[in-house]
């Protein structure tokens, strides 16, 4: 007997961002070619249904019913989470800050109790929520609290189907001049464990290799630009690689990205966002994938930001890109389906 379709979650986003018209989007080619999922948009109803008619599409919405499953094929369920403020397209509104958190907890909170399979989050303003006094780094670091696991990885996905181009984050959201003190040996070495872990389990790549990358230019060129190479990333890499695992490095950021030297990596681990995160999204930008490794559920997310200025133009929002949120939706099911698989007997 075959597996059934997998219940994913999507999670709109911020309410006055591009979200909510990339769902719209999501519900469309739902009906035109449905995926293999039940598909549960999480946000406000009527919020969803605006947006869906402002792109030019007639809504094609249920309501969500976790006891039950019969709206016919092609309709999109929607979880109600209602805003408690009209939301304006392009202008965040920090009175909708705890709607979106309570949204993001909810969703998650489904996931860990096994209701969805596996979540898709559209993008959040972070800074609308931390104007609402509510402390908030980023999805990454909420899923991470939420579901008590102490270091999670980030991961993007992104280049052809064929060879794909992953770059996984010892650190995510911070500045710049914190990166260097959180760079520490155990967070290479964790780091290093979880993709390895999570390449294999999740994504079927039996003996992952993995490439890391130093810190400092060239690596820190033998301690002369930096000592962090020396005295914390390689002995995490020679941990691991004592354990059994193929990585490779400290090497030059500048060296190991380059095309021809990336394919023969399954992964590269940069130290910090701007790092890797740019090489990525030069190569693939609204088709990528950012994946959360080491959460206890598959989560996947589009590989950009609110964009606001595209939601505050009605014409721009209309033709506005679904490509990216369209790709997570496919890997979370894949990923859904590799994660039921590995808890089967």
């Amino acid at each position: 007997m075959s597996a059934p379709n997998p219940t994913i979650g999507v999670t709109s986003g911020e309410p006055a961002g591009i979200g909510p018209e990339l769902c719209a989007r999501l519900a469309a080619r739902h009906a035109r070619a449905p995926f293999a999922a039940r598909l549960v948009l999480i946000g406000d109803r009527d919020l969803l249904a605006e947006r869906s008619r402002r792109i030019g599409g007639v809504p094609r919405y249920a309501d969500y019913d976790p006891l039950s499953y019969a709206p016919a094929g092609g309709v999109v369920e929607v979880w109600h989470q209602p805003l408690a403020a009209p939301a304006v397209p392009g202008h965040p509104d920090p009175t909708n800050a705890a709607s979106v958190v309570a949204m993001l907890a909810r969703a998650s909170d489904a996931c860990a109790t096994g209701t969805f399979g596996a979540l898709v989050t559209a993008p959040v303003q972070k800074s609308a929520i931390q104007d609402a006094g509510i402390a908030f780094t980023g999805h990454t670091e909420f899923f991470a609290e939420r579901c008590g696991v102490p270091r999670v990885v980030m991961m993007l996905v992104g280049g052809a189907r064929e060879q794909p181009l992953r770059v996984a984050l010892v650190t995510t959201h911070l500045a710049l001049a914190d990166v260097p003190a959180a760079v520490t040996g155990g967070a290479v070495r964790e780091t290093i464990a979880i993709v390895a872990r999570e390449l294999e389990r999740k994504f079927g790549i039996a003996a992952p290799r993995i490439a890391v990358c130093g810190l400092n230019p060239h690596a820190g060129e033998g301690g002369h630009l930096g000592r962090e190479e020396l005295e914390r990333i390689a002995p995490a890499i020679a941990e691991a690689r004592a354990e059994g695992v193929d990585v490779h490095g400290p090497l030059p950021a500048d060296t190991v990205f380059v095309p021809r030297h990336a394919r023969e990596y399954d992964v590269i681990v940069a130290m910090y966002h701007d790092q890797g995160l740019p090489v990525l999204k030069a190569a693939s930008f609204g088709h990528g994938v950012n994946v959360t490794l080491g959460l206890p559920y598959p989560r996947t997310s589009v590989d950009h930001g609110t964009a606001l200025d595209l939601a505050a133009d009605a014409g721009r929002a209309a033709s506005a890109d679904a490509g990216s949120l369209i790709a997570a939706v496919d890997l979370a099911i894949g990923l859904s389906d590799a994660s039921s698989a590995a808890r089967r007997p």
